[in-house]
């Protein structure tokens, strides 16, 4: 588009009132637009771009060009407001401070990098605040769409390339990593915020996250932890990456959630931590710490040859769906005793070892066991977790790590919110979009499953049911 065709737009633009600059009432920019469409100012351009001689956005766009004029003029108008005369103006004459030529700086934006000339005072005492000394980026938009990239799994890198790609903005690695840092105070005020002062079921599970810890890069577990409140909804506590072992790392996560409200828990759902159930009955004395048997029959699993999987996992069935523990003890023997036990021994160990931890989830009913059965509502999570994290080479630091995690909850459960919105209006029946992943959903079954819970523990739960 020719400089006379923009002069004349920005004109129209103007006698129209768009952007406030000339109109005395505020318009939305909805309102705006329409003028601009009214008033055929759009024609022209659209026909521009659906020839492909007109870009919209990127280097050389109009949209760039076209916040460049109206930054620009913005500036010049806090300029002749500084001083107190128009450029120009004869009342200028004699005063002490006048306009002293430009400066030039580039801004990113999320439609492209817009190369701007801020105008000068010879004094130095202006102080724009369209655009403040030192600012390189305008608008939210481009700072959530670099946050919303790095929860989806992209890297630093990856980010910079898609940004000049795409838009043609240059952000520097430094600048994505700040930007991207920004949230650390949130996580952290996340990290610490008070919680529940009982959570009648914890589900605690891993996955392992490679971190750089000096010149080498080591594998980690990044562990998170999943509490059931009485309503039976599901919140994330914590995100933690064990930097030691054993006990020391699990007493201190304890007293943490401790010191975060959690005066009780009745059942701890995990797979096999070391140290982790004494730091939990350390901690809160009366608590259940049951083993997964999800993870348990898994690990059995790891012995057995696959074209005899599922007949073992059949001969397994009755020990977990035993009515008693000594209904499940006769069972263990029998397949002990079994084909199957006999030509896999290491998988009878397995249970054997497990036993004790395994035998709490026997003493509950149906409706209880079904929720203690397994950690798959963090499993669920540690799967997209998974996707994300796929295609990083490793981690600088633990908080980068936790960083990621907990950008990539929220990112999921935003995105699951904006389709169940865009179905609101159907039919039940024809609506499909996913429920809440973990934070905020619903455990199935929850009524039932605290009917028995009151029973099994009826000193600790009547406090907080009354």
């Amino acid at each position: 588009m020719s400089n006379t065709v923009d002069e004349d737009m920005h004109a129209q633009v103007r006698d129209v009132g768009t952007f406030g600059v000339a109109s005395p009432e505020p318009v939305t920019a909805r309102a705006a637009v329409k003028q601009m469409v009214d008033a055929g100012l759009l024609d022209e351009l659209m026909a521009r771009v659906g020839d492909g001689g007109l870009t919209l956005t990127g280097q050389g766009g109009f949209l760039p060009e076209m916040i460049r004029a109206v930054l620009e003029r913005g500036l010049q108008a806090e300029l002749t407001d500084h001083l107190g005369y128009e450029k120009g103006d004869p009342a200028g004459r004699g005063s002490p401070n006048s306009r002293n030529g430009t400066t030039p700086k580039t801004l990113a934006t999320e439609v492209g990098s817009v190369p701007l000339d801020v105008p000068r005072d010879r004094a130095g005492s202006f102080e724009p605040r369209l655009v403040p000394k030192g600012q390189r980026r305008i608008g939210g938009g481009l700072d959530d769409m670099i946050i919303s990239l790095y929860a989806g799994g992209m890297t630093v890198r990856d980010i910079q390339h898609h940004l000049a790609r795409t838009l043609g903005t240059e952000l520097s690695h430094e600048t994505i990593s700040n930007i991207t840092d920004a949230v650390l105070e949130e996580v952290k005020a996340w990290q610490t915020r008070p919680l529940e002062e009982i959570y009648p079921i914890i589900y605690l599970d891993a996955l392992v996250v490679k971190v750089r810890d000096g010149h080498q890069v080591r594998n980690k577990a990044a562990h998170i932890g999943v509490g059931v409140d009485l309503d039976g909804i599901k919140h994330v506590l914590g995100i933690w990456v064990q930097s030691t072992e054993g006990a020391k790392f699990w007493a201190g996560v304890c007293a943490e959630l401790r010191n975060r409200g959690v005066r009780d828990v009745l059942i701890v759902c995990c797979d096999g931590l070391t140290g982790f159930p004494e730091a939990i009955e350390a901690t809160w004395p009366q608590a259940t710490v049951q083993t997964c048997t999800v993870h348990l029959i898994r690990a059995a699993m790891r012995f057995v040859s696959y074209n005899d999987r599922k007949a073992v996992a059949a001969a397994l069935r009755p020990i977990y769906t035993a009515p008693t523990v000594e209904a499940a003890e006769f069972e263990l023997l029998a397949f002990a005793d079994s084909r199957w036990g006999k030509k896999y021994p290491a998988a009878v160990a397995t249970w054997q070892n497990a036993w004790e931890r395994f035998i709490p989830f026997l003493a509950f009913p149906p409706a209880v066991r079904r929720i203690i059965y397994t950690t798959n509502s963090i499993e669920s999570l540690n799967y997209q977790f998974r996707k994300i994290i796929k295609n990083r080479g490793h981690f600088p630091n633990d908080d980068a790590v936790v960083k990621l995690l907990w950008l990539a909850v929220q990112d999921i459960e935003d995105k699951r919110a904006r389709e169940r919105a865009k179905q609101k209006d159907r039919p039940r029946t024809q609506r499909n979009a996913p429920g809440r992943l973990v934070e905020g959903a619903g455990v199935y079954g929850w009524k039932a499953a605290l009917g028995a819970l009151a029973l099994a523990y009826p000193d600790r739960l009547a406090p907080y049911l009354a």
